[in-house]
């Protein structure tokens, strides 16, 4: 007579062991995809400017020559949905404190071209020159005239707040309501807007360009101006053509005039009085060519700029007056650039004059 032909209690144990380890990855992996999240369109860039300079002061015993990491940035945007984005922009400024500062935090409500609501950190609705930024300009050196240093700001020219903006085919409005920012120490609100109108090619969104390389035929101009509630204000006044050249060329002609009424902003020459000035009133002319030929892996611009300034510091009243001359090598537009410039600053019953020559590179990936 046989045994009972089941297994034993033991043996079915084991089994059942057996069993439960072979479903263990696929109950796991079960698991992990059931709690796997799919994030929104996420983008990630990165930028830096680094530049040597020789700086020759009057009066000084000697120059001063230093490599300088000018300026690194990362830079995230997202979507959540097609019409809510956000975007986080930092900045290391290779300054004594090594501070990395959040410049830009913005939730972005973009309902359709003419209707967009920004709040957060960002830029104010203000001037080309500020609007375009460092990376964004058409010369290494943008900011030591001067010209487009009086709008208070907590950060690279960023203050906190909220604004509209809506691109009406070549009609661009935008209008904010913002903190006084720190250059004026106050608690104040600023109302800033801006108007621009583009006649020849439309140059659509928030942001503008100081150049576009021979991609547009642009002829536009802007009026902007920020007023502060205790009753301080700035206008501003700007105009960019730029021209295509046969081959890939480009002719372009900058210009802005900024008037500033005790409304914050530095002086930006060393030996100047220290602390904002009172009042200011400037111009700036700027003129490029970039050469349509192809010359190893880039073209070559050539560029000049001259600005000046009238300050009123409360006890002193002087002049500035700048140029600044490039030569850019242009290898892939503001994303690869290498620039040789020359800033000549004179001051007029200010303080000692100031030549710089330097050597500086763009990266932006």
């Amino acid at each position: 007579m046989k045994r009972n032909a089941g297994a034993s209690p033991r043996r079915n144990l084991k089994r059942l062991g057996m069993a439960s380890l072979g479903l263990a990855p696929l109950m796991f992996g079960a698991a992990a995809q059931a709690a796997t999240i799919t994030l929104p369109p996420v983008s990630l860039g990165a930028e830096m400017r680094s530049s040597f300079r020789s700086t020759d002061v009057d009066g000084a015993a000697e120059d001063v020559n230093d490599f300088n990491l000018d300026s690194a940035r990362i830079n995230i945007n997202g979507s959540i949905t097609e019409q809510i984005k956000f975007t986080l922009n930092t900045d290391y400024q290779g300054d004594a404190e090594n501070d990395v500062q959040i410049i830009d935090a913005v939730g972005r409500f973009e309902f359709s071209p003419t209707v967009n609501i920004w709040a957060g950190r960002f830029l104010p609705p203000s001037d080309r020159a500020n609007l375009y930024g460092p990376y964004f300009a058409n010369n290494f050196v943008p900011y030591v005239d001067g010209v487009q240093d009086g709008y208070p700001f907590v950060a690279a020219g960023r203050n906190n707040g909220v604004a509209y903006w809506g691109d009406f085919d070549r009609l661009k409005i935008s209008l904010g309501i913002f903190d006084a920012g720190s250059t004026l120490g106050d608690k104040d609100t600023v109302i800033a807007g801006r108007l621009h109108y583009s006649f020849w090619d439309i140059e659509s969104g928030y942001y503008l360009n100081g150049t576009y390389y021979g991609e547009k035929d642009i002829l536009s101009v802007g009026l902007a101006t920020h007023q502060e509630t205790s009753g301080t204000s700035a206008y501003t006044a700007d105009f960019l053509l730029e021209k295509k050249v046969a081959g890939g060329g480009a002719f372009t002609v900058e210009a802005e005039y900024a008037k500033y009424d005790e409304f914050g902003g530095y002086s930006t020459g060393p030996g100047l009085p220290a602390g904002a000035f009172t009042e200011s009133d400037g111009f700036f002319v700027l003129g490029a060519f970039l050469f349509p030929q192809q010359v190893g892996i880039g073209k070559f611009q050539v560029l000049g700029k001259y600005a000046e300034t009238d300050y009123e510091e409360g006890t002193v009243d002087f002049t500035q007056e700048t140029m600044e001359l490039n030569l850019n090598y242009i290898i892939k537009a503001f994303n690869c650039r290498l620039s040789l410039f020359y800033v000549d600053t004179d001051y007029d019953n200010a303080a000692p004059d100031v030549t710089q020559v330097g050597l500086g590179v763009q990266f932006r990936i």
